[in-house]
C-alpha cells in the first residue's frame, strides 16, 4: 500500500467513528472552532456557510477535518462520536462482538490523548515550564543571593537539568510514537467489528451516534 493511499484510508477510517453532521454543526456554531470556520470561509470565499457547504469543504481539505480533531484532543474532548452498545437490547449472538466493541471505545478514549502532536501536548508545555522554572531559580541564586562563587556549580546543575528534560522529552516522545499505532491498529479492528455487528444485523452504526457534546451545550 502507498503512503497516499494508506493515509487516505486512515482519514476514512477516521470519519466512520466520527459523526460528520455534528462536526459540521460544531465548526459553524462553536467558538472553539473558529479557525477551522475562518479557514472554511476563506476556501468559500464568503461568511455565512451552511452546515453543508462546511461539510464539503472538509471533506476536500482533510487537514482541516486534522484541525478539527487536534483540538478536541487538546481540550478533552473525544473525537470518537459513538455510545457504547447496549448489551441488553442485542440478540446472543452478537453480544460477545459488542462487548469487544465497547472494551476497545473505551481504550480509544484512553489512548485518544496521544493522538495529539507531541509538540502540542500538555507533556511538552509542563517540562519546558519547568525548565523556565529552574532558569528563573539559577538567576535568584546567583543574583540576588550573591551566590556568583557558586555560579559554576549552579550553571552545571542546570545544565543537568536540561539534559534530564531532553531525555524525557525523547522519552515521552517514543511513549506518544507507540501508543498512536496502538491507537491506529485498536481503530481499525473495531471499525471492523461494527461493520460485522451491521452485517449481521445486530445494529445500525448510526443509531449509536452522539450528535452533542456536553461541554458545548
Amino acid at each position: 500500500m502507498s503512503y497516499a493511499h494508506y493515509n487516505h484510508a486512515k482519514e476514512e477510517r477516521e470519519e466512520k467513528l466520527i459523526n460528520l453532521q455534528r462536526v459540521a454543526r460544531e465548526v459553524k456554531t462553536v467558538g472553539l472552532y473558529d479557525l477551522v470556520l475562518q479557514d472554511v470561509q476563506r476556501v468559500l470565499k464568503k461568511t455565512r456557510v451552511s452546515e453543508s457547504e462546511v461539510l464539503e469543504v472538509l471533506e476536500k481539505h482533510p487537514e482541516f477535518m486534522q484541525d478539527y480533531m487536534q483540538t478536541n484532543v487538546e481540550y478533552n474532548l473525544s473525537n470518537i462520536h459513538i455510545k457504547d452498545i447496549n448489551i441488553d437490547d442485542l440478540k446472543d449472538d452478537c453480544k460477545q462482538k459488542a462487548r469487544e466493541a465497547n472494551t476497545n471505545l473505551t481504550k480509544l478514549r484512553e489512548f485518544e490523548k496521544y493522538t495529539l502532536d507531541f509538540e502540542q501536548s500538555a507533556t511538552l508545555v509542563i517540562i519546558f515550564s519547568i525548565e523556565f522554572f529552574v532558569l528563573f531559580s539559577v538567576q535568584y541564586f546567583i543574583v540576588l543571593l550573591n551566590l556568583k562563587e557558586w555560579q559554576w556549580w549552579i550553571y552545571t546543575l542546570f545544565a543537568s537539568s536540561v539534559a534530564v528534560a531532553y531525555w524525557y522529552g525523547k522519552k515521552q516522545s517514543r511513549l506518544y510514537a507507540k501508543n498512536k499505532k496502538i491507537y491506529d491498529e485498536l481503530y481499525m479492528r473495531t471499525l471492523g467489528i461494527f461493520e460485522e455487528l451491521e452485517d449481521d444485523g445486530c445494529l445500525k452504526k448510526e443509531d449509536l451516534f452522539i450528535y452533542e457534546c456536553e461541554e458545548h451545550v
